[in-house]
Parts: C-alpha cells; structure tokens; sequence
C-alpha cells in the first residue's frame, strides 16, 4: 500500500506531518532538480525553484488530500516554477544572459548525450513497433537512404505504396514519441 501525503486534521499531528514531508521530499526531490537543472543550467537556481514547489507543497498541506497522484502534482508545480523563472529571465537582461550563457557552455555536456541516446532508443523502439512491411519501408528509406522507386523496385510494389507506408510510420513513430516522452516539455521551454 502506498503512502500518501496528505492532512487530515483529526488524524495527523503535526509531527506525523512533517515526516510524511520530509519523506515526500526526499523521494521526489533530486529527480526535480534534475528535470530543472536540464532547462536552467544551474545548480543554484535548480535547488531554488525546487525549493519553491516543496513550499508550495508545505504551504497548501491542509488542502492536499484532494490530491490524488502526488507525482504529477510536483511535476506541475515545478512546470509552473519553471515557467515563472524563465518569464523573470526574459524580463531580466542580466538573468537572461546568464542563462543563455550557461546553455550554450552545456551543449555538449555529458547529460545531453545521455538524453540524445535515450531519446535514440525510444526511437528504435517506436520502429521496432512498426508493421514489418512498413518498419521495411521506413528502414531502407532512412537507413540505406534508398530512393521511393529504388524501395518499390527492390520490394515489387508500387511507388505509391512506398510513400503511403513511409507516411504512415512517421505519424506512427510522432505518435508513439508524443504519448512516451512526458518529461520533455521541460526541455522544450
């Protein structure tokens, strides 16, 4: 069974709920600095705006029973934290700068390979999903850059058929890459 963060004012004394808090922030809060550290590119402000959505949390604990997926919740708050920052950033020519400068130094750091081979393996993922004919199609069109009639004349079928299925394994792999990915929108701030 899972525990849950919440105040219920006849059974919670307050020690009990700083330990649910306490617990809450150690179970969720290095995976938020890091999903923020992605965007802002400091240490220093990540552990700030992190501290901000554990606040908030701590300020509306009375309320919080309603809340059923504590998870997502955070990861709300610290979208919204993060907006805010980047809103002050735009406003702020120094805080800007700044930040401008600490992403173009982290272009090719260690953590962006990572998630470059991530995002690469959900994409193979996505084709290894693909119909056989047309995971055929895609990969010797991308992979051995055959031209639509090279592809139509090795597999004997029509050159139409060829752009249909290539076609339709791009939605397909969009689709399936919008519907994994639901920590990007940090990224794509």
């Amino acid at each position: 069974m899972r525990k849950r963060f919440y105040h219920n004012s006849t059974a919670r004394s307050d020690k009990e709920l700083e330990f649910l808090f306490e617990s809450l922030v150690r179970k969720h809060e290095q995976k938020l600095i890091g999903l923020v550290w992605r965007v802002v590119k400091s240490e220093f402000q990540s552990h700030d705006i992190v501290q901000n959505v554990f606040l908030k949390a701590w300020e509306h604990r009375n309320g919080i029973d309603g809340i059923h997926n504590m998870e997502a919740w955070l990861y709300r708050v610290t979208k919204n934290e993060l907006t805010d920052f980047l809103r002050k950033a735009a406003a702020d020519e120094r805080l800007r700068t700044a930040l401008w400068d600490r992403v173009q130094l982290s272009v090719h750091h260690t953590e962006e390979l990572l998630d470059a081979r991530e995002c690469n393996s959900m994409i193979h993922e996505a084709i290894n999903q693909l119909p056989p004919q047309r995971r055929l199609v895609y990969t010797l069109n991308r992979d051995k850059g055959l031209s639509y009639q090279e592809i139509a004349t090795e597999l004997s079928i029509s050159r139409h058929t060829v752009k249909n299925q290539l076609s339709l394994a791009l939605q397909f792999i969009h689709r399936f890459l919008s519907g994994s990915i639901g920590i990007l929108f940090f990224l794509m701030i």
